[in-house]
């Protein structure tokens, strides 16, 4: 790995870390308001209307829908630059880096929808959150590793990194198969008007980010009035962002997009939803309510799920000889490390959103209690297992003697 490179990646890792810490105070702050008397002003804030219009065309949503719609689409189309970054010249273009985080993201989604499934097979109603648990939140998760301190190897940040980009990609498919509403012919051929002047500004070179986030905006509206979920339409636009300059030697429109939005999502995107979302009363919660089907198929699909799934599909990946374990990782950080990836927070809020909130269901239960106990509990048991392990780890490196410690690591 380049000094380049290696610097882009420190940066990342301090930049996530640090949003892992606020995104936790974000969540906290809404815990707090919604269960004390500021509770009506906080549902009066979302439930506030926001109206745009436009001649004929009008876009009316409550304040929280703005959120989910409309930032974190900013979130998923940041998404799309990591991935193509990644996969032309990052830690996912060697196909030999790929197979592990790859398996482990695919274990660490099925697991969590079969335990979720089992628990509410029966009720039509409730297996519309099937996908909920399988989400990994990856700013909360590299947050916890930032309390580890300096004794966190690379390559647990780059395998817990990685395996996150596939989970978003499991995520991005989930959405635009399962949770699409009604759809409008008018605005599926308008989004396909713009895929190939897309493609054409892309091959054309052109550098200007203002025209791109033009279509970009047309290409949202549209994606929003035609029932596909409208977070979609930053990932199909970041994927034809170009990765290089034609015209300015060393330039990269896709890393210099990257980079003035990395502080904005991780510092005020993400925060401001965790903080619209994640505002549970427990008034009134009691035993019955985190033992209904929906909850804790979350909080078991997270917890439990993401263990099995993460650390035994990447045990048999290895133990069959299809990969090797990432050197400075032992199997005991790999498994605090498939713990962590339990911690959903904000994409399985996000997906639930979509399940349920959205549709308008009058809902007995609220799933936002199981993804707060399973990430939780999924957070607490990764960051006690990595921290015993890497504990260890160095222990029985400084007993080495003085000639070993030269050795790559």
């Amino acid at each position: 790995m380049d000094s380049t490179q290696e610097s882009f990646l420190s940066n990342f890792f301090k930049l996530e870390s640090a949003a892992g810490i606020i995104l936790m105070l974000a969540a906290l702050l809404a815990l707090v308001v919604a269960n004390t008397p500021l509770q009506s002003y906080y549902t009066i804030l979302l439930d506030t209307p926001v109206e745009i219009r436009v001649g004929a065309l009008e876009i009316a949503k409550p304040l929280l829908l703005w959120i989910n719609d409309g930032l974190m689409a900013i979130f998923f189309f940041l998404v799309g630059l990591e991935l193509k970054r990644e996969l032309v010249e990052g830690e996912l273009a060697d196909k030999k880096n790929i197979i592990l985080p790859a398996v482990g993201a695919i274990g660490g989604m099925a697991v969590p929808a079969l335990i979720y499934t089992y628990f509410n097979i029966s009720d039509s109603t409730a297996m519309k959150g099937w996908a909920i648990p399988t989400a990994t939140d990856i700013a909360f998760a590299l947050g916890i590793l930032f309390l580890l301190g300096s004794r966190v190897p690379t390559s647990i940040k780059i395998f817990l990194t990685s395996l996150a980009i596939f989970d978003d990609i499991g995520a991005i498919i989930i959405i635009a198969i399962f949770y699409t509403a009604k759809i409008s012919l008018l605005s599926l051929v308008i989004i396909a008007l713009c895929i190939p002047v897309l493609v054409l500004l892309n091959r054309r070179g052109v550098d200007a980010k203002s025209v791109y986030i033009m279509v970009g905006v047309v290409m949202w509206v549209a994606t929003l009035k035609s029932g596909v979920h409208a977070t979609l339409a930053g990932v199909i636009l970041a994927m034809f962002i170009p990765m290089r300059s034609k015209t300015r030697a060393g330039g990269s429109p896709l890393k210099e997009m990257e980079g003035d939005l990395h502080t904005l999502v991780a510092f005020f995107v993400l925060p401001v939803f965790a903080f619209a979302n994640a505002g549970i009363s427990f008034d009134g919660i009691g035993v019955e309510e985190i033992l209904h089907s929906v909850p804790l198929g979350i909080a078991l699909g997270l917890f439990v799920g993401k263990q099995v799934g993460v650390f035994g599909l990447c045990w048999l990946a290895i133990k069959f000889k299809l990969t090797n374990l990432p050197k400075g990782m032992s199997w005991s950080s790999l498994y605090g490390t498939a713990a962590l990836c339990g911690v959903g927070f904000t994409m399985s809020l996000f997906i639930g959103s979509l399940a349920f909130e959205e549709t308008g269901v009058n809902l007995l239960f609220d799933e936002r209690l199981g993804i707060v106990l399973g990430s939780l509990a999924s957070g607490i048991v990764g960051y006690m297992v990595l921290s015993i392990s890497l504990r260890s780890n160095n222990q029985a490196e400084s007993s080495l003697p003085e000639q070993g410690t030269d050795r790559p690591i």
